[in-house]
């Protein structure tokens, strides 16, 4: 049973959902459902009509039949939430800054699934820009530059996955809606380093972004500057750089850039899965 500091939850099916949870917490390998029954005092159709719930949603695996363990969904959204947590807090100054600078929106977005997540902006009034997509507010990957540089560090499998996924649906006439157009901007994008919007989610918006790493090289998160389509400077993208650079040297990330040669190579075999030097089937 779950232990009397916890608080008990309103919904009833919650309150045991998380007491199986509490079980499987407190053992290292899988265990029986009979043992989650007597554990929790739920029935055992009872305890295993929700662990087939947990199941499907990826919070509990079943490597084998009446046995369960803590899912990998978990691991997934534990993860997630430290990155937020850490990120905002290493990016919040070097943005506000960053906006003081450019008088435009300065957003920290994260990938989750095929989506883009913002978690963070740096934002006033004197933009004259309306922001539309709030904190918490999703995008498709393929529409904002944030979600290009993520696609970028996909395999092309990966890519591909995305696009059957996705059907890479447009939101304006500036869309990339093409398989064989979202290879070639992927590769331009790791090329620069930076990737761009230019009215691909929203008419009359235009952005710029790089990327924020973490001390195990990753690329966590997204920093980027939104802003009317006649006003995005290109002269920011240096200075968006080094705030970047800023942050993911706060998560502990240690730069090691690669020559430029290199970085296109790289980024011919990670978009279209060929080596440099491989040819194309016929």
């Amino acid at each position: 049973m779950r232990s009397p500091d916890h608080a008990t939850p309103a919904v009833q099916v919650l309150a045991r959902s998380f007491a199986v949870l509490d079980v499987l917490a407190r053992h290292p390998g899988a265990v029986p459902l009979k043992l989650i029954s007597e554990q929790t005092g739920l029935h055992p159709s009872t305890a295993h009509r929700i662990l087939n719930d947990l199941v499907a949603g990826r919070l509990v695996d079943r490597p084998e039949s009446g046995t369960y363990r803590l899912g990998m969904r978990l691991l997934e959204l534990g993860n997630l939430v430290k990155a937020r947590l850490d990120v905002r807090e290493a990016a919040i100054r070097p943005m506000r800054e960053l906006h003081l600078l450019t008088q435009q929106p300065v957003n920290l977005s994260m990938r989750q699934g095929d989506e883009i997540v913002y978690i963070e902006r740096a934002y006033s009034e004197r933009s004259g820009m309306q922001v539309v997509r709030a904190v918490g507010g999703r995008a498709p990957l393929h529409l904002t530059s944030v979600g290009k540089l993520f696609l970028a560090q996909d395999d092309a499998q990966r890519v591909r996955a995305y696009v059957t996924r996705s059907g890479l649906i447009g939101h304006t006439r500036n869309s990339i809606t093409d398989v064989s157009a979202l290879e070639r901007e992927l590769s331009n994008v790791l090329a620069r380093g930076s990737a761009r919007d230019d009215e691909e989610l929203e008419l009359g918006v235009r952005c710029m972004a790089c990327g924020i790493y973490d001390d195990q090289g990753l690329l966590v998160a997204g920093l980027s500057i939104s802003a009317p389509a006649d006003r995005l400077e290109d002269s920011w993208l240096e200075r968006l750089r080094e705030t970047a650079n800023l942050i993911s040297s706060a998560l502990g990330h240690q730069r090691s850039p690669l020559p430029m040669d290199a970085v296109s190579q790289d980024s011919t075999r990670r978009v279209s899965g060929r080596t440099p030097n491989s040819k194309r089937s016929p």
